[in-house]
C-alpha cells in the first residue's frame, strides 16, 4: 500500500533498477507518516562509506508530539540494505554515472519502506519525448471511447 509516490522522479530521470529500503525512523516520525505528513519530492539518496542515508525527506510533526522530543522534520535518515545490495549501488553510483532517487513510501508487512530507483537523468529532448507519447495515449483513448 503507497503512502507517498515521486511522480517527479519519472519525470526527470530513467529509472533502470528499483530496490526497496528500510527507514531509520523515530516514533513521531512513524505516528506522521501513517497520518499523510511526508513528503519525498525533494529528496535525495547519498551514499556515505558504506552507508546510504536519505536527505531532504519533509515528514511534518504532528501537533499531539511528544513534548520531551524535539522534532526535525528534514533530518537525515539512514536506509536499511543488504551489505550485497549496498555494494551493487556503490559500484554503479560511482563508475557508471547512476544516481540514487526516492520513488514511492509504502508499508511492506505492516513496516514503512522506501522504494529507491538506480536512475539516469533525462536531457530536455527525453522529457518532450516522453510528454508527446503521453498525449498521443490519451488522444488514442479518447478516439476509442468516441467510436464505442
Amino acid at each position: 500500500m503507497s503512502i507517498i509516490d515521486n511522480r517527479k522522479a519519472y519525470h526527470d530521470y530513467f529509472i533502470e533498477e528499483k530496490y526497496e529500503a528500510g527507514l531509520v525512523l523515530e516514533g513521531w516520525e512513524v505516528k506522521a507518516i501513517r497520518a499523510g505528513r511526508a513528503n519525498i519530492k525533494e529528496s535525495y539518496v547519498v551514499i556515505r562509506g558504506e552507508e546510504i542515508f536519505i536527505f531532504g525527506m519533509h515528514i511534518t510533526p504532528l501537533a499531539s508530539a511528544s513534548t520531551h522530543v524535539h522534532a526535525d522534520p528534514t533530518r537525515t535518515r539512514k536506509l536499511l540494505l543488504h551489505a550485497g545490495e549496498i555494494a551493487k549501488l556503490i559500484g554503479k553510483v560511482e563508475r557508471a554515472g547512476f544516481t540514487l532517487v526516492p520513488l514511492d513510501l509504502h508499508y511492506a508487512k505492516g513496516r514503512i519502506k522506501v522504494e529507491i530507483g538506480l536512475a539516469r537523468g533525462k536531457k530536455q529532448y527525453d522529457k518532450r519525448e516522453d510528454e508527446k507519447k503521453k498525449d498521443w495515449e490519451r488522444q488514442k483513448q479518447r478516439l476509442m471511447r468516441a467510436k464505442v
